[in-house]
């Protein structure tokens, strides 16, 4: 057993998009572990075979600002704290200079940054408070670099955006104990990606995914992982 890793008992963990895809990995992944968890769906009736004792499901659809305020007074209220956030739901649309539309570009940066941005702020008070906060964006490798003509120039600059804000998170609560990761995989086997073009034929479960997640959280305040990116190709500095 190494010594001084955190513990899962008696934390309670707030996770976006946890019905499907990576989101429901890591929900399930971390109810093993023994946490007490807080998921927010659009529909949290998706959300089951979790101990009702240490679950919560929650309404959270990242468009609507009050869904946010809603679920984090909600878990305040059902649990007492909050000590991590998983900000996992995202989205993907083909917005490029010659293909795609404004609209849809609003909709990334809705769900992919103002969504995660919302629940910081709120979450934030609550993280420093419990000692040992943990926050954990999932962005993708696309946040680290734009890798050729098949992306959609939207959804890069949204994941940019996301590590922009996975850093200035770290400086907002690091003299309180919250540590930040920007969580950045590639290719990942969900419907996300399904069908689109230039994505690597070898793609991670998204229970590895889930497992690294888990990891973190275990981490002490001394062990801050800032970035890490976990990618399924051979790229230069990736």
């Amino acid at each position: 057993m190494v010594e001084g890793l955190l513990k899962p008992a008696g934390r309670v963990i707030m996770i976006s998009g946890a019905s499907r895809g990576i989101g429901a990995a890591i929900a399930k992944r971390l109810h093993s572990d023994g946490y007490t968890l807080s998921l927010g769906a659009r529909d949290p009736r998706t959300l089951a075979g979790y101990d009702t004792r240490r679950t919560l499901a929650a309404r959270f659809e990242a468009k609507d600002a009050g869904s946010a305020e809603a679920w984090v007074d909600a878990t305040v209220e059902c649990f007492g704290r909050i000590d991590g956030l998983i900000n996992n739901a995202g989205i993907l649309r083909m917005v490029r200079f010659d293909d795609g539309e404004e609209a849809a570009m609003t909709e990334l940066w809705d769900v992919n940054v103002m969504a995660p941005f919302r629940l910081l702020r709120l979450t934030m008070p609550h993280l420093r408070k419990a000692g040992h906060g943990r926050i954990v964006n999932i962005a993708s490798t696309d946040a680290k670099r734009y890798r050729d003509a098949s992306s959609s120039v939207g959804y890069v600059m949204t994941k940019h955006a996301l590590l922009a804000l996975s850093h200035a998170a770290k400086f907002a609560g690091w003299d309180d104990g919250v540590r930040v990761t920007a969580l950045m995989p590639g290719a990942v086997e969900t419907g996300l990606i399904s069908g689109l073009a230039g994505v690597a034929t070898t793609r991670m479960r998204p229970d590895i995914i889930a497992h690294t997640v888990s990891f973190l959280l275990t981490l002490p305040d001394e062990a801050s992982v800032a970035e890490l990116p976990i990618n399924t190709r051979l790229e230069p500095s990736l």
